[in-house]
């Protein structure tokens, strides 16, 4: 039975009543409170099951360490701006997902148009959406555990759960982490087999969005020592994701042909829904007191429906689309760890390898309406017995990606006063790609030879391979003062090759037209019209002074650099584009005060962005990346975390940004793919901002954790907010697709545990702000722009958890 669609003031009142009204009541009476949230810290507060029994001892914050500099350290002690996200801060904060990490990081900003396809930046390094598959590499790398994540078109969406921490590394990485870490660094790092005791968990999750439907969670560990050296730990999770976008009925006349179609078969409620399928398995021996491996497996499945974003043209939380929407993301990650020690050096050695497959279907339909409604497209688009015909199009996409990395280091004693990491690195990674533009009755003249109904295909190879030795020396002047030297030596070598473009009878200068001669079938496309490398080498340089005002306080200065690798434009006509770097010049300070009850930790820097990579839509629609000019970033980055008392804790993040250009995009290159600064009418003069991020971006977070009736129990506010972002470099553009508003959130969570069983009640974005998380047009804004969507923050989300510790 077909859903009713119901009004949005009937939804907004069902919404409550799908959970009990107690859960609801319990979370309308801390509506009045605000607060903002932040492990911004590297300390964190007291669990809230641990802070009771703390209150006979102490009450200061708890030391975390991380392994940022590929050392265990006291996060404390190291000098970079980082945030760390502990154990106790991801399940207070409700993290289950990347979406919900990002937002407790101000110096990370995020677009994610579709699942699985999110991009992600640092410190305001951002030119624009650079989501495509021939696009540029991501600026900023994504780590599980030791092994690299990041695909070509974004990170894979890793679950939240069982995870010791995420370290975000903020500024370049280049020296220790290379390609890809231009901006900074994520990692994700998980819990580890423990063979000294067996522990479990499990929990169940019930939500509901407003203005949408219902989801769950359930997910659970086990950790199971096999023996007195080694222990196998297996993570498992289920969720589904309630949708809050409807497709409603809509009609379309394309003026060419006077062909009126309607989305009625399409029509539906919360079409946005998702299912989430996932595990991890991690095997640890340790073979002698020197000498660990760990093999570890892990896997995820998701699929989609529809699109994370509405059309306001249509309504609140609505579009009208007339083909099917989906996507399924599937991969695998093997990895093995070696861990030993040869004298007093420890050696470290990690391999993974990453097979990730998608499949998608979208709809493409604005593409041909607004060329018909400007250009008279549809004059082209016909059958067989020539009769104009439909000219929309939709899209059926496989992406195929393969990732091998291999890394061996080693390190001196952390203790000496001469110490050093170094080490060699490799990572090969290849993009299949298959994308056919449909339209359906399409005459065979007008379809790609093999592909009925095709008016575009790409069918295209790519590889971007990257080979380093590195290394990082540190020698202590004294027991204050300490100097860090790094550097990285790189290869990269990039390729494309394959078919891309129109059927013959279309278009003659693209595709078939000008294929290769001979003639040679490629992955089923008819030809080759695209076959090009390029290689490049470098280094890379840090250069880092530390002082230690005294055990709790430390100040840093440094140098360091970070880099992206060039890569191949798809069109023959334009050169490739070069790797870009990055300079950033930064000043320091971690601290502690009042006892280890307070910490404030902050940085202010100068980053340089050289020849940057900007990508836009060219001719029909086809990505095109060339080298812009220079940037400059200026920011301060600080971080707050306060043991008010032995049951208050307040922590809060703050990143201010000015990202502006330091000459004129022209968007012209010369035949060597150096961009041209003079020109009379620049698309984007010199000062004017960079996209995506805003000047500022923050949280605060207030945590109050109490006793009651026996119970570990506690109260929770956090707020966040972000300004005002623009969506284009370049003027013009900008101006039709529009900036993308500041906004605030709330979140609400209260909860309490009693003995063996914890129960957690939340409520996201309590006051259903509709902030905007990314905007777009589905083709070049002088064409689509007309017709905007808006990606925005989940609508208020209302949940019940129950968990079962063993």
């Amino acid at each position: 039975m077909r859903k009713i669609r119901s009004t949005r003031s009937g939804r907004r009142h069902a919404f409550v009543a799908r959970l009990p009204l107690a859960a609801a009541i319990h979370l309308a009476c801390f509506a009045p409170a605000f607060a903002v949230d932040a492990d911004q810290n590297q300390t964190t507060a007291p669990a809230a099951a641990d802070n009771t029994k703390a209150k006979k001892d102490s009450h200061e914050l708890q030391t975390i360490t991380v392994t940022a500099q590929k050392r265990t350290e006291n996060a404390q002690d190291v000098p970079i701006s980082m945030n760390v996200l502990s154990t106790d801060t991801l399940q207070q904060m409700n993290v289950a997902d990347m979406h919900d990490y990002v937002k407790l990081l101000p110096s990370v900003a995020i677009q994610s148009l579709y699942l699985g396809f999110s991009q992600v930046y640092m410190r305001g390094v951002a030119s624009g959406s650079n989501g495509n598959h021939s696009g540029p590499l991501p600026s900023v790398g994504i780590y599980l555990d030791e092994q690299p994540i990041t695909t070509i078109q974004g990170a894979l969406d890793m679950n939240i759960y069982d995870v010791e921490r995420v370290e975000a590394l903020a500024g370049p990485q280049g020296t220790l982490y290379g390609a890809s870490s231009q901006s900074g660094t994520i990692r994700i790092i998980t819990n580890k087999p423990d063979p000294t005791a067996f522990s479990a968990s499990a929990s169940a999750e019930l939500n509901s969005v407003d203005h949408g439907g219902i989801g769950y969670v359930t997910q659970g560990y086990v950790n199971l020592p096999i023996a007195s050296n080694s222990a196998l730990r297996l993570v498992g999770w289920s969720k589904t994701d309630a949708g809050y976008i409807d497709n409603v009925y809509g009609t379309r006349t394309y003026p060419t042909s006077g062909i009126t179609v309607n989305n009625a078969n399409r029509v539906k409620n919360n079409y946005n829904d998702a299912d989430t399928r996932g595990a991890r398995a991690a095997l640890k021996v340790d073979l002698n007191e020197d000498w660990s491996i760990m093999p570890t497996v892990a896997g995820q499945t998701q699929h989609a429906n529809g699109i994370n974003a509405f059309d306001p043209n249509v309504g609140d939380l609505e579009l009208t689309h007339f083909y099917p929407e989906s996507f399924d993301d599937r991969w695998v990650q093997a990895a093995l760890t070696v861990k030993g020690k040869i004298g007093n050096f420890d050696l470290t050695y990690a391999v993974a390898h990453l097979n990730r497959d998608d499949h998608y279907a979208q709809d493409y339909s604005d593409y041909g309406f607004w060329y018909d409604t400007l250009y008279g497209y549809g004059a082209y688009i016909h059958d067989n017995a020539g009769n104009l015909i439909n000219p929309a199009q939709h899209i059926l996409g496989i992406d195929k990606y393969r990732k091998t990395s291999n890394e061996l280091r080693i390190a001196s004693p952390q203790q000496d006063r001469l110490r050093f990491v170094a080490g060699v690195f490799d990572e090969v990674q290849s993009h299949d790609i298959n994308q056919q533009y449909i339209i359906d009755g399409l005459g065979s003249d007008l379809s790609v030879t093999g592909w009925p109904n095709t008016l575009w295909l790409t069918q295209q190879s790519r590889k971007d391979n990257d080979y380093a030795a590195f290394g990082e020396l540190n020698y202590d002047f004294t027991d204050k003062l300490t100097a860090t030297v790094g550097a990285r030596r790189y290869h990269t070598d990039n390729g494309l090759f394959g078919y891309y473009g129109f059927a013959p009878g279309y278009n003659s200068s693209q595709g078939e037209a000008v294929c290769f001669t001979p003639y040679t079938p490629f992955e089923g496309a008819p030809c080759v019209d695209v076959a090009k490398s390029t290689k490049e080498n470098g280094t890379l340089g840090k250069v880092n002074l530390t002082y230690k005002l005294d055990a709790d306080k430390m100040i840093y200065a440094t140098w360091s650099q970070g880099f992206r690798p060039g890569g191949i434009n798809r069109r023959g006509s334009l050169p490739p584009y070069q790797a870009d770097k990055l300079d950033n010049y930064e000043f320091g300070w971690k601290t502690e005060w009042l006892d280890h009850h307070l910490l404030w930790n902050g940085a202010v820097f100068q980053e340089n962005w050289k020849k940057f990579q900007f990508s836009l839509l060219g001719a029909n629609g086809l990505t095109e990346t060339k080298n812009a000019n220079q940037a400059r970033i200026r920011g301060l980055e600080t971080s707050l975390g306060w043991a008010v008392n032995y049951n208050l804790t307040v922590s809060a993040g703050l990143a201010l940004y000015d990202a502006v250009l330091t000459q004129n995009y022209c968007g012209t290159t010369d035949a060597n793919g150096n961009p041209v600064t003079d020109c009379a009418d620049p698309q984007a003069p010199s000062g004017t901002r960079l996209p995506l991020t805003a000047r500022e971006k923050g949280n605060i977070t207030a945590r109050y954790s109490f006793d009651f009736h026996g119970m570990d129990s506690y109260l929770q506010a956090a707020g966040f907010f972000e300004g005002r972002r623009g969506t284009d470099l370049r003027l013009h553009e900008n101006a039709i697709i529009g900036d993308m508003p500041g906004y605030g959130t709330v979140d609400l969570s209260a909860g309490f545990k009693k003995d063996l069983w914890s129960f957690d009640f939340y409520l996201k974005n309590a006051f259903d702000n509709r902030g905007q998380l990314a905007r777009y047009a589905e083709c070049a804004a002088d064409t689509c722009g007309a017709q905007t969507y808006i990606v925005p923050v989940q609508p208020r989300t209302i949940g019940v958890r129950v968990t079962r510790d063993f």
